[in-house]
């Protein structure tokens, strides 16, 4: 009893300041939430609500900058940008309701770039936009231009909606590199269907893809996260080896008394 009493006092005691630390929201988490309630709104077509949301939004992010940490000059740009294209969303009277999902989906995603520590929301999108880039590249190396074309533009639909998401959390060589492949499908779609070296372009421009989502699949915890996870399983392991000790230390003295009671 004295054993399970001890470890619960010692979990229940690292547990407490894990969840006081998940439950304190950075201000940037906080814009998060608000991008992610003008998204709903847009959902349910409330767009004048979704329209004051917004410019709640761009009021809390200019006081927000420079508080956590200052946002460089493609940041700002790309937020900025992203924002303009929601608030056109949630105003417009006319626009339809998939192209404004889209543009509000697009800023919603940039925000939880920024706000994200580890994997951001727009990696979730990594198999549509893999395999409309795949069926795309199939289409061009069986010479089907009405199916290359319907695959290439609905890659490039989704390459759209996280591109502002992957000029925040990707190195810009490897956004550039990436875009320049694109470019050139893009530029060249009928030679694309017929040249036998188009293949190279479609192979190293679906690499690059991959390698983009790879990397960010790879784990980006909280170093001071990993640090309260291995001091969590070190001082259960040190209590547990304690007790078995205090335990086996018992047990021998309960054997000593034993020999001496039988020897009288």
């Amino acid at each position: 009893m004295k054993v399970k009493t001890l470890l619960l006092i010692v979990i229940f005691t690292l547990i407490v300041p894990l969840r006081s630390m998940a439950s304190q929201q950075s201000p940037m988490e906080k814009l998060n939430e608000i991008s992610d309630e003008a998204l709903q709104m847009i959902k349910i077509q409330r767009y004048e609500d979704a329209k004051n949301i917004l410019n709640y939004f761009s009021n809390q992010f200019f006081l927000v900058n420079g508080k956590e940490r200052r946002l460089s000059l493609d940041e700002l740009k790309i937020i900025t940008l992203s924002h303009n294209e929601a608030l056109e969303a949630a105003a417009s009277p006319t626009m339809k309701y998939e192209e404004r999902m889209k543009k509000m989906t697009k800023f919603r995603l940039a925000v939880d770039a920024l706000s994200s520590k580890n994997q951001p929301l727009w990696t979730e999108m990594e198999k549509q936009i893999l395999t409309a880039f795949h069926h795309a590249k199939l289409a061009a190396y069986h010479n089907d231009s009405t199916g290359f074309h319907e695959q290439f533009n609905h890659f490039l639909a989704l390459y759209d909606i996280v591109y502002p998401s992957m000029k925040i959390d990707i190195p810009a060589e490897d956004i550039q590199r990436l875009d320049a492949g694109i470019r050139v499908i893009d530029r060249f779609q009928p030679q694309m269907l017929t040249e036998p070296s188009s293949k190279q372009e479609f192979e190293r421009t679906e690499v690059d893809l991959k390698n983009i989502f790879d990397d960010m699949d790879k784990d980006h915890a909280d170093p001071s996260l990993w640090w309260v996870i291995i001091s969590t399983g070190s001082i259960i392991t040190m209590t547990l080896s304690y007790v078995g000790w205090r335990k086996y230390k018992g047990e021998q003295e309960m054997r000593k008394n034993r020999s001496r009671e039988q020897k009288h």
